[in-house]
This record gives C-alpha cells, sequence and structure tokens, in this order.
C-alpha cells in the first residue's frame, strides 16, 4: 500500500511538471524541462535516450532534471511531440527508475543522488558522466564516452563507440568499448579492459589485469598483480609488474621493465626486457631482443628470435648457465661474447657458444636465426 501511494506521490510530480514547464526555444529546436526532487532510495536505475550524469553522495535526496530537446518547424509541431514524450518515474522495490523519452527526441538527464547500493544505466544514445556510487554499477551506452570515478563497488563500462575514463575504483572493473580509448587512473583490484579500436594506459592496478586491444598500444604503469596484454598492431609496455606478464603482439613492440617472469610472443616487433625474476619465455618471428639481467632472478629461460639481433646483458655477480645457437650462420662472429668462458664454435650450419657464468646457474637457451647474439658483461 505505502508503495502504491509512493508511485502515485511520484506520477503526480511527473504530470505537473509535464503539464506546468513551457517550451524553451533552442538552436535548431525546442526543448522543455522536467525536475523534481525524491525521497531516497538506494537504488537507481536510468533508461535513457541521451547524455546521463549521475552525481550520488551529493545530496540528501534524489533530485533529477531532464531536458528533452526536438527539432521542430514551429512551437506546435514541437509541442505536439513533445507531449507525446513525457519523462516517466517509478519505484519497484529499493529502485527509482527514471525512464527518459526516445524516438525523434533527446533526453539530458541529470541526477544527484544520496548514495547509492546500486547503479545502472542504459541509453541508446550520449556520453555517460558517474561519480560516488557505493555498489556496483552497470553502464551501457551504444553510442557515447564514459568516465567514471570515486567507485567503490564493482563497475561494469560498455560503450558501443566511444572512450572510457576512469578514476579510481575500488572494486573490480570491467571495461569494453568498440571503438575507443580506456584509461584507467586507479583500480584497487582486478581489472579486464578491452578495446576494438583503441589504445589502453593504465596508471595503476593493484591486482591482475588483462588488458587487450585488436589495433592499438597498451602502456601500464603499475600492476600488483599478472598482466596478460594482447596488441593486434602497437606497442606493449609494461613498466612495472608484481606477477608474471603474458604478452602477445601481432605487430609491435613489447617493453617490460620488472615483472616477476614473462611469457612473451610477437609477430614482428622488437623487445626489451629488465628486472624479471622469474622465468623468461619470449620468441619473436621478426625483431630483436635485448634482455638486460641486471637486477634478476633466473629461472630456466628461453629467448628466441627468427630475424633480428638478440642481446644478453649479464652482471659479473649473476650465475648463469648459458647455451645459445645461430642457426645458418656464416661466421663465427654471429656470436660475440665478452665473456672468455664462452668462446663460439661451429657445428654445422650452425655457431654455438655454451658455458657456466659466473660459477654456473639456471639454464638460459638463445635461439637465432640469421642476426647477431650479443652476449655482453655488465
Amino acid at each position: 500500500m505505502r508503495q502504491s501511494a509512493h508511485f502515485s506521490l511520484l506520477a503526480a510530480l511527473v504530470a505537473a511538471g509535464f503539464s506546468q514547464t513551457p517550451l524553451e526555444r533552442e538552436p535548431g529546436g525546442w526543448a522543455r524541462v522536467y525536475s523534481a526532487t525524491l525521497t531516497a532510495t538506494p537504488k537507481l536505475r536510468v533508461v535513457g535516450h541521451g547524455p546521463v550524469t549521475v552525481d550520488a553522495g551529493a545530496s540528501r535526496s534524489l533530485e533529477y532534471t531532464v531536458r528533452v530537446s526536438v527539432a521542430a518547424r514551429g512551437e506546435a509541431e514541437a509541442r505536439r511531440i513533445l507531449d507525446a514524450a513525457p519523462v516517466r518515474v517509478s519505484t519497484q522495490g529499493d529502485w527509482v527508475v527514471l525512464l527518459a523519452p526516445g524516438g525523434p527526441v533527446i533526453a539530458q538527464v541529470k541526477v544527484k543522488a544520496p548514495r547509492l547500493a546500486a547503479l545502472d544505466i542504459g541509453t541508446t544514445d550520449g556520453a555517460v558522466a558517474v561519480t560516488g556510487v557505493d555498489g556496483e554499477a552497470a553502464i551501457d551506452t551504444r553510442a557515447g564516452a564514459i568516465t567514471a570515478d570515486r567507485m567503490r563497488g564493482t563497475s561494469k563500462l560498455v560503450s558501443g563507440g566511444g572512450e572510457i575514463r576512469v578514476g579510481t575504483v575500488d572494486g573490480s572493473l570491467e571495461c569494453t568499448t568498440a571503438a575507443g580509448r580506456i584509461e584507467v587512473k586507479l583500480a584497487r583490484r582486478d581489472a579486464i579492459l578491452n578495446t576494438y579500436g583503441g589504445d589502453i594506459e593504465v596508471d595503476q592496478v593493484d591486482g591482475a589485469l588483462r588488458a587487450d586491444t585488436a589495433g592499438g598500444g597498451i602502456h601500464v604503469r603499475k600492476a600488483g598483480g599478472a598482466v596478460a596484454a594482447t596488441s593486434g598492431g602497437g606497442q606493449i609496455l609494461v613498466d612495472q609488474a608484481k606477477g608474471t606478464v603474458t604478452a602477445r603482439n601481432l605487430a609491435g613492440p613489447v617493453a617490460v621493465g620488472g615483472a616477476a617472469g614473462i611469457h612473451c610472443e610477437s609477430g614482428s616487433g622488437g623487445i626489451r626486457l629488465a628486472r624479471i625474476v622469474g622465468p623468461m619465455r619470449v620468441s619473436t618471428s621478426m625483431g630483436s631482443i635485448l634482455a638486460d639481467l641486471a637486477g634478476a632472478r633466473l629461472v630456466d629461460s628461453f629467448l628466441a628470435t627468427a630475424s633480428g639481433d638478440i642481446t644478453v646483458v649479464i652482471p659479473s655477480n649473476l650465475g648463469v648457465n648459458i647455451r645459445a645457437v645461430n642457426a645458418m650462420a656464416d661466421t663465427l662472429r654471429r656470436i660475440v661474447s665478452d665473456y672468455p668462458a664462452l668462446p663460439p664454435r661451429r657445428m654445422g650450419n650452425r655457431v654455438v657458444a655454451e658455458g657456466a657464468l659466473n660459477g654456473g646457474g639456471p639454464l638460459l637457451e638463445i635461439s637465432d636465426t640469421g642476426g647477431t647474439i650479443f652476449i655482453k658483461r655488465q
């Protein structure tokens, strides 16, 4: 009975706003503005047909403003169209549901809300901006950018054609866009980021990260867990990861500045590695490899390129066993070593260098075809 009375009150508010709000002239058409202040509820759902902005934790009550616009030849035509496209608001349990009109009109929705335990936004057209949601948030726009900040729960953000920008998210994060860039400042748990046509840039994720782009670059500055990064044609950069980095790149370079291990496959592009404290499994069909072992804690590892040079820098205090093989080598100079304990020798059409450096240790296998292997002392 109480819910029915609440619904009737909301319906009366909407009806009053509909009948009393005058039309406003604007460039290219006409507009009508709806606004109301409602009793707070913990959950909000917005079904929109235009831009949506929600600022949660900014008000004790729920305050909304909806500007409905239409392109029309005159006021009479605009009034007829807008009269047939009202804003509808209802309650469904713990949810307030705001339905903005669509069809020939565009509805711009702005909401100030109290603390929200859940937020669900779906719009057919326009950007979405959300801040301050305590609980779960699901945002879906078919055509527009998404910005989100101060999100304390799990956030799922989907755009059919726009960039996604995220400030701080305390819960897990999932972002998907069909065509746009993804930027994340801070995700305190795991994150999954996927774009079919743009770059991915992450300042910090405290958990595991999966980042996939079909045609852009990936840059991860700091990850507290494992990183899985895939690009169809841009560079992959991971400055620091406490977990293992798995990188797959169809056509572009890969650089890792520190990780608990590296598994890298590249179709074409150079690979640069430093401060790897776990196993290295690295291969590229076309490109050079540079591995700086300063600060590394090696286990058995493998570096290979089918076309390009391989350079390994080995500190004098790092014990390692080397097996370097250069296939189809035309000269012993295809393996150049700063260590006398690692002299190159011919084996058929290959040049091979094997030996224990600095007392020996884990096995590092180096395989090249046609390029030059450089083993340098640091």
